[in-house]
């Protein structure tokens, strides 16, 4: 049987996105790019831990270079690292189509409009796209809902902008860590969906907040 990409090569491996079999050379050279990879691919996940292991950090070119979230920021506000990480998971979930790079997009650019809090003015400029603007937009909503959650379990609101501003960075650094830079890619949505057991997935969230 003939690879039905390439026409050239033998067809040796099954693609679930295509629901046939390539050959192992359209399935490297096509995999979330031409070929909209479902992420439970053995081919894929296997693809993903061989780049990640062998992947040199240019912490230059990684978004925010200047600010360094520390492992002891994490530590100090999981909830909230896991309720935006949340939000992005269900919006991904919804749409289908969104990669990685509108993930980061969207990430960066709230995180960006936190950042001009520091100057006392808040600056906002949505991405352009249709997908990165509504994730913009509902993780801003993400964003009242946990202080109000947060306020109705304790009695008052105790996360700060620059919580949120440094858990939006620490989010799209993570996006720039961990995407392959493939144009379908989706190893970083995947990677904070690995965060929560499947079942959150499993039905449309009515609560996009992670609390206790």
């Amino acid at each position: 049987m003939t690879c039905p990409i390439c026409k050239q090569r033998k067809a040796k491996r099954f693609c679930p996105a295509k629901a046939e079999t390539i050959c192992s050379v359209c399935c490297g050279t096509e995999r979330e790019v031409t070929v909209d990879c479902p992420s439970e691919c053995p081919h894929l996940i296997t693809s993903r831990q061989y780049d990640q292991e062998r992947r040199e950090i240019d912490w230059s070119k990684i978004p925010f270079a200047d600010t360094k979230i520390p492992s002891s920021f994490v530590a100090a506000h999981q909830q909230l690292v896991a309720a935006l990480s949340f939000v992005v998971c269900t919006y991904a979930h919804a749409n289908r189509p969104l990669v990685d790079s509108d993930g980061r997009a969207a990430l960066e650019a709230l995180a960006e409009s936190y950042r001009t809090l520091a100057s006392g003015i808040y600056y906002e400029r949505p991405p352009a796209s249709l997908l990165q603007k509504g994730l913009f937009a509902t993780l801003k909503t993400g964003i009242e809902d946990y202080k109000k959650a947060e306020g109705q379990r304790v009695g008052m609101t105790t996360v700060r902008d620059s919580d949120i501003r440094d858990t939006l960075i620490l989010l799209a650094q993570l996006g720039a860590t961990h995407a392959n830079g493939r144009p379908n890619g989706r190893a970083f949505l995947d990677f904070l969906r690995s965060q929560f057991p499947p079942e959150r997935f499993a039905k449309p969230a009515s609560n996009l907040i992670v609390m206790p």
